[in-house]
């Protein structure tokens, strides 16, 4: 969102508590699934709030610490790769964005997701595709999910420094690919995923041959 652009968010839902909600992570084959929740405040405006993947890593994480310091109200939360196996992306996704809302300290009247697909909450909620590039509490939900899923994929990264996470964050990269053929599929890959589960297939067949 340029500064000049207009909040969605500050005509449309002039009557409303809003919260806005994001993920980040739902393609990586490794790794958690985040989400995160943000009530911003308007006495505390924040400058050049956008989507995520449209600031650098470190325009990310000075934005980050003003979401937290100016904030009404923020939560972040996850869906393991347990989970992810288990419900598949999407609904571990909305099970994610659940928690994050529900973990807020302050109740938001109307929580506004972005993309199209609202999770099941005790609130009202809207979809918004594009949201994290039209409301900015979007936007700073965009914000917190990425940068606690990037610093995450650090810490898997110094768990595991054999599959490079730190360059690839879990993304199917060539480098990621190589190194799962290398090494094999950690305990953090997610084994639904497809390249993930025919890497698992040919190292079962190789073995039984």
């Amino acid at each position: 969102m340029k500064n000049s652009d207009p909040d969605l968010s500050l005509f449309t839902y002039a009557d409303e508590i809003i919260c806005g909600v994001d993920e980040a992570g739902r393609g990586p084959l490794a790794g958690p699934v985040f989400a995160a929740a943000v009530m911003l405040d308007p006495e505390r405006p924040i400058t050049g709030l956008r989507d995520s993947k449209k600031l650098s890593a470190e325009r990310r994480e000075i934005l980050a610490e003003q979401i937290k310091s100016n904030a009404l109200a923020w939560s972040i939360a996850q869906c393991s790769e347990a989970e992810i196996d288990k419900l598949n992306i999407l609904q571990a996704t909305m099970l994610a964005m659940r928690r994050a809302v529900e973990g807020l300290s302050k109740l938001p009247t109307l929580a506004l997701i972005d993309g199209n697909r609202c999770p099941v909450l005790n609130i009202r909620a809207e979809a918004i595709i594009k949201g994290d590039d039209k409301v900015q509490a979007i936007s700073a939900a965009s914000i917190l999910a990425k940068t606690a899923r990037d610093a995450a994929l650090q810490v898997l990264h110094a768990q595991y420094p054999q599959y490079a996470f730190d360059q690839h964050k879990g993304y199917p990269t060539a480098l990621h690919m190589e190194r799962l053929r290398l090494h094999g599929v950690s305990p953090v890959h997610r084994k639904s995923y497809a390249p993930v589960r025919a890497l698992l297939a040919a190292n079962l067949d190789s073995s039984s041959s």
